[in-house]
């Protein structure tokens, strides 16, 4: 039986009178990398803030490794790691010392402290800069920096939100890389991200999040699976033929989502009937493709823009 390191039971969270976070039901076991994937507003970020101590809940149950987040929350920190969307690094101390500050918050052993950042400045390729004050570094090494410092108590459960936000695609693709290799090693992971593609690639599951509520959780191959089929075919028409189109679809029993005024999205459960479609709409801009976690949010969320960050 797979051990539950995080479990949330009707999680609630408001600010005023604005709900943020609203009836949560969630579960991440152990040894796996869980994503919650969703746009800026969708409340990840307040989620990810009550399972480390940061907000509080006002409804429902939350435990983390083991543990009642309401009444052990000190015990919790302890046991985590934790990169918040700012890294609130300190400025004033070299990348060497912010290491040796952070782990003795947690009460790691002086020498073991000095041992791990050295192995932890190698990991993150930073150990040519363990003397240089943080306002010298890069957007990445500041990411890098706050990813070792989460790593320094050598936590059971690591908690990345938004780890690539910022980061040019050369730095994001050496963080998937790094995700990859270490979080078999780091024994959990939760990502808070929204790039669909992040997701799909490093997560073993997600939870799919928009204002404030959870959408679906699974796999993500099983999610686009169950949500839209096996391709995509994705066409432009003019305004004016959209009803047009629509009802010839229709007459065939396709599924298909709208994007704006001139975009329809046709989801299909079986490649062979790509070409049907593309003889019923005869359009010049269509394009037949694989399937996605964006496409899956679209069907879920749908395609308007969202408000800032929760």
């Amino acid at each position: 039986m797979r051990k539950l390191i995080v479990e949330a039971k009707g999680l609630t969270k408001k600010f005023a009178d604005q709900v943020v976070v609203k009836d949560v039901h969630l579960e991440v076991f152990q040894g796996e990398c869980f994503g919650i994937l969703g746009p800026n507003g969708a409340g990840k970020s307040t989620l990810m803030r009550m399972m480390y101590g940061s907000a509080t809940t006002n409804e429902g149950e939350l435990y983390v490794v083991g543990l009642n987040a309401k009444t052990n929350i000190r015990e919790i920190k302890a046991r985590i790691g934790v990169l918040p969307q700012d890294e609130a690094l300190d400025r004033e101390f070299t990348v060497r010392e912010n290491l040796h500050l952070y782990g003795s918050y947690h009460g790691v052993d002086r020498d073991v402290a000095v041992h791990r950042t050295e192995d932890l400045l190698k990991l993150m390729r930073l150990e040519d800069l363990g003397d240089q004050f943080v306002n010298v570094l890069s957007s990445a090494m500041k990411r890098r920096l706050g990813m070792a410092r989460a790593m320094i108590n050598q936590p059971e459960l690591l908690l990345l939100d938004e780890p690539t936000a910022g980061l040019d695609p050369q730095a994001r693709f050496w963080v998937w890389d790094f995700l990859e290799n270490v979080k078999t090693e780091m024994g959990t992971v939760i990502l808070g991200t929204h790039f669909m593609e992040e997701a799909e690639k490093i997560c073993d599951r997600i939870a799919i999040m928009d204002r404030g509520q959870v959408l679906a959780v699974g796999e993500p191959q099983a999610l686009i699976r169950q949500h839209i089929g096996v391709q995509v075919v994705e066409f432009q028409i003019s305004k004016h033929e959209l009803q047009y189109y629509l009802a010839r679809l229709n007459a065939q029993q396709f599924h298909y989502q709208v994007i704006g005024d001139s975009q329809i999205n046709v989801h299909l459960e079986s490649s062979e009937t790509a070409q049907k479609v593309i003889s019923i709409v005869q359009s010049q801009k269509a394009t037949i493709r694989q399937p996605t976690l964006s496409d899956v949010f679209l069907r879920l969320a749908g395609h308007h823009l969202r408000d800032e960050p929760l």
